[in-house]
């Protein structure tokens, strides 16, 4: 049965704009601003990173959307990389985000979390990433039951997001009295806007979730880009209105040294201890949703690349279990190498690799538009990109510019990111050599 021909077309503006600030919104507006400012050596330069950070995911978003209305699959960056540049570059998408990307945000949002939750019970640092695996093993145990429990965990989370972000703009712009333009980071090291830029990107990550739900929105062509553009821009006001009230709270230096804890920080002195906790338990618990949408969707990709049988022990990953529906195996090949990950590295790093990894085949993703176009020349769209091409070449040169930045400010990192992508490239040859014999012997025991 095709299941995506019966989607039903129920899904209107206001739900649709929900998705795109619920799947973007996560834990790195409360996370990054230090490190935003460190990178951009102050608060002028810091606030134009979140800005550009906001239009170039803008951008991406629109540009997405035409690609996935223009492939009407499920599967994302998977199978939008297939399509339109052939099984090699969907492959090596797919492992990228099944060892490096997928990994790395899971790792990354654990030992924020564990970080967060450390400094607000005021226990020793050394505890946070333990803390952090604690709680990546505990959701996907909880996922694994079913998705059903992860939903509910996500609702609960939504609220959990938005209040500590209303709250902070509101009560820091009024009581606040710091410098918020024209003030120094305190940091000495080198200045890289790329740098800035990407720590941002962390913050605007999920924007490619927006395409997914082309199919069940009542008038695609106008809602889509609706939802993108509202939801994208709210969340980027959301964004720089939350670190201008941090600014006018505490000191550029005083963030950039908090690190994490910046947030906390600024509400507890805008609400006292209490009140200070109370807001920082509704960043725990927003960083804790992210960590459990992420936990409940990276593994599909896994699970996806196990029923191509390309992945090592295919039968055992492309498995789901009989009693809960879910893919276990898959779900946990994800948490055993974000563990790895948590227990080597620190959670900045590997969020910076992460949207640097997925950075790349986002432009070659952005550059299929106009392969699409020109294959697709013609044909009626349900949904065309406005501003053509220069929506879409915006994406590019951003999305390029970023992976550049990356790979001169940071180059031995960046090159063994690559280098770990491309290893795939071997074990691809191997599968589908292997996958042929065994298709040619399964014939031949037929004939």
């Amino acid at each position: 049965m095709n299941t995506e021909a019966h989607l039903k077309k129920d899904i209107g503006l206001s739900v649709a704009m929900s998705i795109v600030i619920g799947t973007v919104i996560g834990s790195g507006i409360f996370m990054k601003p230090g490190k935003v400012i460190e990178y951009a050596g102050g608060s002028n330069m810091a606030l134009l990173a979140w800005l550009l950070g906001g239009l170039i995911t803008l951008a991406g978003g629109l540009t997405i959307a035409e690609v996935a209305t223009q492939i009407p699959k499920t599967g994302g960056l998977y199978v939008y990389l297939e399509e339109v540049y052939g099984k090699v570059w969907g492959y090596l998408s797919g492992w990228m985000q099944t060892v490096i990307y997928g990994p790395a945000i899971i790792g990354g949002l654990g030992l924020y979390f564990g970080s967060l939750l450390a400094h607000l019970f005021g226990w020793n640092d050394k505890t946070g990433p333990w803390i952090g695996i604690f709680t990546v093993v505990f959701l996907a145990v909880i996922n694994s039951f079913g998705t059903k429990y992860g939903g509910i965990v996500q609702n609960i989370a939504t609220v959990g997001k938005l209040l500590p972000i209303v709250l902070i703009v509101v009560f820091g712009l009024w009581k606040g009295n710091e410098q918020v333009l024209n003030a120094g980071s305190g940091f000495t090291g080198e200045i890289s806007m790329g740098a800035a830029i990407l720590a941002t990107l962390f913050a605007y990550d999920g924007w490619l979730m927006v395409g997914f739900v082309a199919g069940e929105m009542k008038n695609p062509a106008k809602i889509l880009p609706k939802a993108i553009i509202g939801g994208i821009l709210f969340v980027t006001v959301a964004y720089l209105l939350v670190n201008v009230a941090m600014l006018h709270v505490l000191p550029a230096s005083r963030i950039v040294e908090l690190g994490e804890n910046s947030a906390g920080t600024a509400a507890s002195l805008l609400f006292g201890e209490m009140g200070g906790k109370l807001i920082a338990v509704g960043i725990a618990v927003s960083i804790f949703g992210c960590l459990n949408g992420k936990i409940l969707t990276f593994p599909r990709v896994t699970y996806a690349m196990a029923l191509r049988k390309q992945l090592p022990a295919s039968r055992l990953f492309a498995s789901v279990s009989e009693k809960f529906g879910t893919p276990i195996p898959a779900t946990g090949l994800q948490v055993v190498l974000a563990v790895g990950l948590m227990l080597v590295s620190n959670p900045d790093y590997l969020s910076a690799m992460a949207i640097f990894a997925i950075y790349i085949f986002y432009i070659f993703a952005f550059y299929a538009l106009f392969v699409l176009r020109k294959r697709n020349k013609g044909k009626k769209r349900s949904y065309s990109v406005p501003l053509f091409p220069i929506v879409p070449g915006f994406a590019i040169i951003g999305a390029s510019y970023i992976v550049i930045a990356t790979i001169i400010d940071n180059p031995a990192d960046s090159l063994t990111a690559i280098a770990v992508t491309l290893a795939g490239l071997p074990l691809y040859w191997y599968l589908n050599k292997r996958n042929q014999a065994e298709h040619k012997s399964q014939l031949q025991k037929r004939a």
